[in-house]
């Protein structure tokens, strides 16, 4: 992802007058351009253009507008990046800033005349040695794990995914780190979803991050968090707090040139970390209280490599969420599942053609399902 490398000496104007020593800074452009054509069927009807499961599967996004023509294609380069990175040498310390951008998610642009899309920070954190600071990865989630899907996340079921602020440290295989706090909760007997920043406990992550003679890495991660809602809604009062807690394992196991990858997690209070929020932390009973909701998500991934230019990964990913049905209600999400199979050819290493295949399924505490099924062809140039 380096197209351009550029290693200067800056000399501060104190450091020249004492004679100090310079401070060496390696400065680092990169990113990818991607362009997708997908061809998409949706089983109840296809969402509005420019609607979120239009740009990339997202879990519970996909149960249709009634009224609408079922099959669409769109054709989009959101997922485009890139990102500026600098390493510092200060007497001995390694400083590093990042900071990446894309264009996923807004709407605030048209497929009418323009496709001009805002934007996004991605990434943006600062690090001195073991010391972490600013908006990356959650410490919960395994990136490197990810399978390598054409579709924007790839196994969303069955994956943490989240970015956000944080103040990590990192010392041998551990990593701890105290992240943005979010509660989002279901109010009694079903409804809007409550989102609630008024929490003042941080999110408490540790991880250990671990690898084998034969090239397998390992991560195993552990997270605590305070549910909380402190606000009037609809007339109501709630003040109320609850527990949450989560474990995720993954890893990535060669198997001679190709590889097999897997996630599994499993939490009360989980939430937003999981699913892209397809089901929330908790659910408020009659009492007023948040009680948390249990959940489970997981995905494997086989890569295998024809020769040196060609290659196919297949993926299946899910989740499902234990909801009590009478405090939630029935129109509340209840599982979802999708499959992927690919070919991506690379006649070059920075170039990437690929065709992939996904099917979703969706599902309500009541039955309802919503189904997706999509082909994509992208091309990617990496920087």
């Amino acid at each position: 992802m380096k197209q351009a490398r550029l290693s200067i000496y800056i000399a501060g104007a104190i450091l020249a007058m004492s004679g100090g020593a310079q401070a060496a800074t390696d400065m680092t452009f990169g990113g990818y351009i991607k362009a997708d054509v997908m061809f998409s069927d949706y089983g109840n009807g296809a969402p509005d253009s420019g609607s979120l499961s239009r740009q990339f599967y997202v879990p519970g996004t996909i149960y249709g507008t009634e009224g609408n023509g079922k099959e669409v294609v769109d054709f989009q380069a959101r997922e485009s990046r890139f990102n500026f990175k600098t390493v510092t040498d200060v007497d001995g310390h390694k400083l590093t800033g990042f900071i990446e951008l894309d264009f996923m998610t807004h709407t605030d642009g048209n497929e009418r005349v323009s496709n001009s899309y805002s934007p996004r920070i991605r990434h943006a954190f600062v690090s001195y040695d073991e010391w972490t600071i600013g908006q990356t990865w959650t410490t919960f989630q395994n990136p490197g794990a990810l399978p390598e899907n054409l579709d924007f996340v790839g196994a969303p079921e069955g994956t943490p995914f989240v970015r956000q602020s944080q103040i990590r440290y990192s010392t041998g295989n551990w990593q701890f780190a105290l992240e943005n706090p979010e509660t989002t909760v279901t109010p009694f007997g079903g409804g809007a979803r409550i989102t609630s920043g008024s929490g003042i406990v941080p999110d408490f992550i540790g991880r250990y991050n671990f690898s084998t003679a034969n090239g397998a890495s390992f991560s195993a991660s552990a997270i605590l968090r305070q549910l909380n809602v402190e606000q009037v809604i609809g007339g109501t009062t709630y003040d109320t707090s609850e527990l949450g807690y989560g474990a995720s394992f993954a890893g990535v196991i060669p198997v001679g040139k190709d590889d097999f990858r897997f996630t599994a997690t499993y939490g009360e209070g989980l939430g937003r970390y999981m699913a892209l929020n397809y089901a929330n932390a908790g659910v408020i009973d009659a009492d007023g209280d948040i009680q948390a909701i249990k959940s489970f998500g997981g995905f494997v991934s086989y890569r295998h490599w024809w020769n040196e230019q060609w290659r196919s990964s297949v993926t299946f990913s899910g989740f499902t969420a234990d909801n009590e049905v009478a405090l939630t209600g029935e129109a509340v999400n209840k599982s979802a599942y999708s499959a992927y199979v690919n070919l991506l050819y690379s006649p070059s290493k920075p170039l990437t053609f690929g065709v992939e295949f996904m099917h979703a399924l969706n599902e309500l505490e009541n039955g309802f399902e919503g189904d997706l099924n999509r082909v994509i062809f992208s091309a990617k140039y990496v920087l």
